[in-house]
């Protein structure tokens, strides 16, 4: 259930706040088996890449890496804030698909079936695995997610502290 509509940061990248649905609870609980998932906020993003991501060469991977990049400054800069708070939060690595903060589990998150759930989001097949289409820009998208667990309130706080942070970086940079 979308708790807000989809929202821009200052870089681009799109992302919205759901609870937890049950049809995603199974695969949630396996990536964070210690964790309850009572109160468990979803926070799926989206960065628009300069190159359709299913190609392979050197500017794809110089795109994925800049993308990366970005994600990751800014999920840990919104978890640093939520923990500060007392809050349990995590994001995922979109590179393995596991979760960067609460180590020791080797189930994958999947990025692609979360945005298909959470935002409707279309699906293909590509060769041996799964891409999801962004509804504008197609396979040029680049998604990852983050989990919290705190008030919608103090999370949304965070984020935007978290933006506030990070404008002076050369990640806010399109």
């Amino acid at each position: 259930m979308a708790l807000t509509p989809i929202s821009t940061s200052l870089w681009n990248m799109e992302y919205s706040v759901h609870a937890c649905p049950p049809a995603m609870a199974r695969e949630v609980q396996s990536v964070f088996p210690d964790v309850n998932l009572s109160g468990m906020l979803i926070v799926p993003t989206c960065q628009q890449a300069d190159y359709d991501l299913v190609r392979t060469g050197e500017k794809i991977d110089t795109e994925k890496d800049r993308l990366l990049e970005r994600f990751m400054e800014w999920s840990q800069c919104v978890c640093g804030k939520l923990q500060a708070q007392g809050c349990w939060c995590d994001y995922i690595d979109p590179c393995s698909g596991l979760p960067m903060i609460q180590q020791g589990t080797n189930n994958v998150y999947p990025e692609v079936e979360g945005l298909s759930i959470l935002l409707g989001f279309k699906t293909q097949n590509a060769g041996c695995c799964k891409i999801v289409l962004h509804p504008r820009w197609g396979s040029a998208v680049y998604p990852a997610t983050l989990f919290a667990k705190a008030p919608l309130q103090l999370l949304l706080e965070a984020i935007k502290e978290a933006e506030a942070e990070l404008q002076g970086t050369g990640l806010s940079q399109p």
